[in-house]
This record gives structure tokens, C-alpha cells and sequence, in this order.
């Protein structure tokens, strides 16, 4: 029997002890049988809607929490997969360093080559200039001394020759000459 007969059991006891079925006009007794109706209307009910929320909101709250398992297993994988990117980023960079340190030492030694070879040329250069200046400068002095040593030894003839002596000297040049064809 649930409450709702034991509800009714009480109002037949209570009819019966006043004489009959009636209505009871006393506020407070029957605040008190409608509270104890309700509070057994609530248990009896209540008990299944709030079994029914509290599996829902534990349903919900499960859920949530592998929801959220799920979530955590995901960034563990977005991270992991970022870890390795940054990783794989790092040894590129690395890679891209050496490379550049290669090739910076490469072109060093390329510019210094370079270097080299140009003084090289330079020094070449300069040496044949100074060959060609020296060379310039001996034949200018070979001229100047010949066309001195040709005036002195004009002069020194013109002293030592005099005009008759000249003449025979010419004389006998054509002689050999016209002699000797």
C-alpha cells in the first residue's frame, strides 16, 4: 500500500473518531496532513525524477571528463607532433649553418685567391713596366751619349782638322770609294 492508502486510512480514522466523513477545518492539522502528503508524494516520485537527474548530470559529468581525457590525449599528440616539427626545425637551422659557415669559408678562400692572383698580376705588371721604363731610359741615355760622343768628336775634329786636312781626307774617302767599285 503506498502513501496515497495510507493517506486515505488516515482520513477514514479521522472521520470515524468525529463521527462520520467530514471536512477538517483546523489549519494546522491539516497544513500538516498536506505537508506529510506532499513530503510522501515527493519521496515516492521524486525519488525516480531525481534518480533520473542525478544519472543524467553523472552521465553528463562522464562524459565531460572523457571529453576532456580525449582532449588531453589530442594535445599530448599536438605536442608531440610540434616537439618533433621544433626538432626537426632545430637540426634544419643547424644544417642551414653549417651550410652557411661552408660557404662563407669557401668564398673566403676564393676572395683570397683572387687576392693573390691580382697582386700576382699587379706585381707582373709593374715589373714590365719597369722593364719597359728601364729599357726606355737606356736606349734614351745610349742616344744622348752617342749624339755627345758625336759632337765632341766633331769638335775635336774641327780642332784638330783644318780646312786642307779635311779636303784630303774627303779626297782619299773618294778615292777608296770610286777606287774600290
Amino acid at each position: 500500500m503506498g502513501i496515497m492508502g495510507n493517506f486515505w486510512l488516515l482520513e477514514i480514522a479521522e472521520a470515524q473518531s468525529h463521527g462520520g466523513f467530514g471536512i477538517n477545518l483546523d489549519i494546522l492539522e491539516t497544513n500538516l496532513i498536506n505537508l506529510a502528503i506532499l513530503v510522501g508524494v515527493l519521496v515516492y516520485f521524486g525519488r525516480k525524477v531525481l534518480a533520473n537527474i542525478l544519472g543524467e548530470r553523472q552521465a553528463r559529468i562522464g562524459a565531460s571528463i572523457q571529453e576532456a581525457e580525449q582532449q588531453q590525449q589530442e594535445a599530448a599528440k599536438a605536442l608531440a607532433v610540434a616537439e618533433k616539427q621544433l626538432a626537426e626545425a632545430e637540426a634544419e637551422a643547424e644544417r642551414i649553418r653549417q651550410s652557411a659557415v661552408e660557404s662563407a669559408k669557401t668564398s673566403r678562400e676564393a676572395i683570397l685567391r683572387k687576392a693573390d692572383q691580382d697582386v700576382e698580376r699587379m706585381k707582373q705588371t709593374a715589373a714590365q713596366d719597369l722593364n719597359a721604363d728601364r729599357d726606355k731610359a737606356i736606349a734614351e741615355l745610349r742616344e744622348r751619349v752617342a749624339t755627345l760622343a758625336m759632337q765632341k768628336v766633331e769638335s775635336q775634329l774641327q780642332s784638330i782638322l783644318d780646312e786642307s786636312t779635311q779636303q784630303k781626307l774627303v779626297d782619299s774617302s773618294l778615292a777608296q770609294l770610286g777606287g774600290g767599285s
